[in-house]
């Protein structure tokens, strides 16, 4: 293989490791890039408009799974409020929408909630940390990330909450004052509305399926009429001036239930209580109960909308032949035959294919080359068993600096140059004997002159 080709080939291999480093990063799950987008929710618990701020963050993670996380934040100053009294354990929950094409068609819904604590009528409710979804990436390719819908949903808590007389929603026309009692008395929080106006109203305004009217009884007080969303419930009237039995009171009994509401479709109700006659009238407070609600209320739902065009995010996820790991491209010689996968050595059982004595596979040595794209004379046949394979040794194991990487064996079967060794021979034997006749004649000569 020529020196420019190698480097070719080495600088395709890098070229295809630093692509895949920077496309899916060098840590998987790690996040590349995030955008933010803005909601304007209305409606439901979110009144006149809550505006919200979502950055929305794609991953890629080991094994082609796909995340999607939002990180949720109010922008501005209103909040999401309480739509009446509840005891700890209501939910906030909030849905997104990621839209995805490219690679893998489709959605993906991230999903959060936040448990909140007792609440209050227009008491700020408190966001999810986050929002996250999960989807499996069955192909390599690029995937583009673009956010959706957002949808904001409330589900209250289960259980019973006391409204003291004195809650911001209980409003009081008619003469109404609120009195501070004696802890002896035992009213709620020690404290009392009353009223000595005829037809004064106190109305509570509250958000569950059952409501109770809680006061005093005590001698002479004026009767209770009792009005629920525009409706009079009580026929004959309350009288608190007497005890459950009918008999009228002697002393004074507090935190009294006057009355009670049936069961109630959950939602928003009005209560007013009306002192019907120019006598002494009490509020202490009222209870509201919240049976099991197992979906959240459509009436506590805020729908937002995405404010302009926030973009979108797109993620290229490599498949098997993006793994800069894999080895790079042999070069074997070209058959006719398809290549076979399968190293002839991995297989025990086929005697055709073990290596002759002294060649071996791999390191330096080269290579598999099916018996039909051989020089052999011998004709292949359509049998259905393993083909046959030869071994080759490479010309030269380890090219030194400089040598011609031809790929050519060196030629076989031809013998030593034998008449090139007896020539010089020859050659050498006749030197000798030149000299050795030189030698003697001159010996001669010089014995002829001396006589």
């Amino acid at each position: 293989m020529s020196r420019w080709r190698k480097a070719l080939i080495a600088a395709s291999v890098g070229a295809a490791a630093s692509t895949a480093f920077v496309v899916t990063s060098s840590i998987p799950g790690q996040a590349e890039t995030s955008l933010v987008a803005t909601y304007k929710c209305t409606g439901g618990i979110a009144g006149a408009g809550v505006d919200i701020e979502a950055t929305i963050t794609p991953q890629v993670e080991a094994g082609g799974l796909m995340n999607v996380r939002w990180g949720i934040s109010y922008k501005g100053n209103p909040r999401f409020g309480s739509p009446g009294f509840f005891p700890a354990g209501s939910s906030l929950d909030l849905e997104g929408v990621v839209d995805i094409s490219g690679a893998w068609v489709g959605q993906l819904r991230p999903r959060g909630g936040q448990e909140q604590g007792e609440l209050v009528p227009g008491e700020f409710l408190e966001l999810p940390e986050g929002l996250s979804d999960q989807g499996s990436i069955g192909r390599s390719g690029t995937v583009r990330f673009k956010p959706g819908a957002l949808t904001v949903r409330f589900t209250p808590a289960e259980g019973e909450v006391m409204v003291n007389n004195n809650a911001p929603d209980i409003t009081y026309t008619g003469g109404w004052t609120r009195r501070t009692t004696a802890e002896e008395f035992g009213d709620h929080l020690y404290d009392l509305h009353r009223t000595r106006t005829q037809d004064a109203i106190a109305r509570l305004d509250f958000v569950g399926t059952k409501v109770a009217y809680i006061a005093r009884r005590e001698r002479d007080l004026g009767k209770i009429r009792v009005i629920l969303d525009g409706n009079v419930v009580t026929d004959p009237l309350v009288e608190p001036g007497k005890d459950r039995n009918g008999t009228p009171m002697t002393g004074t009994a507090s935190k009294e239930v006057l009355w009670e509401s049936p069961e109630l479709e959950y939602g928003p109700h009005i209560l007013e209580i009306i002192n019907t006659e120019a006598k002494v009238a009490y509020v202490d407070a009222f209870r509201v109960t919240v049976s099991d609600v197992t979906e959240p209320p459509a009436h506590d739902q805020a729908t937002c909308e995405l404010q302009g065009d926030p973009g979108a995010i797109d993620v290229t996820v490599p498949g098997p032949t993006d793994d800069p790991t894999d080895d790079p491209p042999t070069d074997d010689p070209p058959t006719d035959d398809p290549p076979t996968d399968d190293d002839p050595s991995d297989d025990p059982t086929d005697e055709d294919s073990t290596p002759p004595e002294g060649d071996s596979i791999g390191g330096d040595h080269v290579a598999v080359v099916p018996t039909g794209s051989s020089s052999s004379s011998s004709t292949p046949t359509s049998s259905s068993s393993p083909t046959a394979t030869r071994y080759y040794r490479a010309q030269v194991p380890k090219t030194p600096k400089g040598g011609v990487d031809s790929g050519e064996a060196p030629a076989t079967g031809e013998g030593p140059p034998l008449g090139l060794m007896t020539s010089g021979a020859v050659l050498m034997a006749g030197s000798v004997g030149g000299g050795l006749l030189l030698r003697r004649r001159r010996a001669a000569h010089v014995g002829g002159a001396g006589r």
